[in-house]
């Protein structure tokens, strides 16, 4: 499989990156039925036992990204006009990138779907990190949303809602944000654990939840009166926020943490804690808590806000917002073993390459 042009957004020339933006416009009037925005009147849905009902098949996939590029916009909120533009460049540069592979002529030719995938690690450079390598995806296999994020009638350029839309600055001796991918080849129990099919990669799965920008940003909600469940997409993983009693011991640490939540009118608050190192965010995991917001805000959609904090690694609290769109259709199931050959061969090869260093010491001797 072709891998996404691994581009740094910072090597694009400025014509690349021209072509790959819209021209700034004034902002357009918003429809009156906007789907982001509550009608007059309109009341939450409630459950059989009286909870606001969240309940149902979602998404997140968007356009937007977790961190805004500064290399678009310095501001949160776009104009109907710029999202529309950054939508319609996407769009573009996604088919183009999705034909048959051109025939390359002659060394170092630069075809159109190379110029196509560049115009797409222009608007979301965490593209070129998913093709980087040998065997990374390429356009073929992500379904990143075809449209912007919206929140309450505003279009949003990142996900983060912080002034520069960045994660705010580490204390000094914090963890680094993002720890380089764990070369150990000594078993399968020392790889990683979306590798393994244990669970998802990114963040989609535990808190805080954010579109993972490549496939499988679906959820199922369930509600009971003691509990809420969180059926993810990708791997199956399936999430359970409880709503009666406290922590577990600090002590136990499982894969997703430790969620427990509480209504507060018609939103559902959740707070997680008791993170695996596994499952650090950003390098937090000891420390860190998650308060997240589910409410519902409009016959078609669930606002979702999170907060991030942790005294050993930021100096305050900081989060991020976005909303669930209804999934046309279920969550199927995600067999992630099936015809996947990738653990076995990445541990053969890892013990063919010991056995060749092995001969070429003895010959060496």
């Amino acid at each position: 499989m072709r891998p996404i042009l691994a581009l740094a957004l910072g090597t694009l020339s400025t014509a690349a990156l021209a072509m790959a933006l819209p021209a700034l416009a004034a902002p357009a009037a918003k429809a009156s039925s906007d789907p982001t925005i509550a009608p007059p009147g309109w009341t939450a849905p409630k459950t059989a036992f009286g909870q606001p009902d969240i309940s149902g098949y979602w998404s997140n996939a968007t356009m937007t990204p977790l961190i805004r590029n500064p290399k678009l916009t310095d501001k949160l909120v776009l104009s109907a006009v710029e999202a529309k533009g950054l939508e319609k460049a996407f769009a573009e540069a996604l088919a183009e990138a999705d034909r048959p592979t051109d025939t390359v002529k002659g060394p170092g030719a630069v075809t159109d779907k190379d110029s196509a995938e560049a115009k797409l690690v222009a608007i979301r450079p965490d593209f070129a990190a998913a093709g980087g390598d040998v065997g990374g995806y390429n356009t073929f296999w992500i379904d990143p949303g075809a449209h912007m994020m919206e929140v309450n009638g505003e279009y949003r350029s990142s996900i983060i809602t912080t002034a520069n839309g960045q994660p705010p600055a580490r204390k000094p001796g914090a963890a680094p944000a993002f720890g380089r991918y764990r070369d150990v080849y000594d078993s399968y129990e020392t790889r990683a654990l979306g590798e393994r099919c244990i669970m998802g990669f990114g963040r989609n799965s535990t808190p805080p939840m954010v579109s993972n920008g490549y496939y499988n940003n679906d959820y199922y909600i369930i509600q009971t009166p003691d509990a809420v469940a969180i059926q993810v997409e990708l791997i199956h993983d399936t999430r359970i926020v409880r709503l009666k009693g406290g922590h577990i011991p600090a002590n136990v640490r499982p894969f997703m943490g430790d969620s427990i939540g509480h209504w507060e009118g018609s939103t559902l608050v959740v707070e997680t804690t008791n993170f695996p190192q596994s499952d650090a965010f950003m390098g937090s995991w000891k420390n860190l808590k998650v308060i997240e917001r589910f409410t519902r805000v409009s016959p078609t959609r669930v606002n979702y806000q999170f907060q991030v904090e942790d005294p050993d690694t930021w100096d305050k609290p900081w989060g991020g917002e976005y909303n669930f769109a209804p999934l046309k259709g279920v969550v199927y199931e995600y067999a992630c073993h099936e015809g996947n050959y990738a653990l076995p061969a990445i541990l053969a090869g890892a013990r063919r390459q010991e056995q060749e260093a092995a001969k070429a010491k003895t010959g060496a001797n």
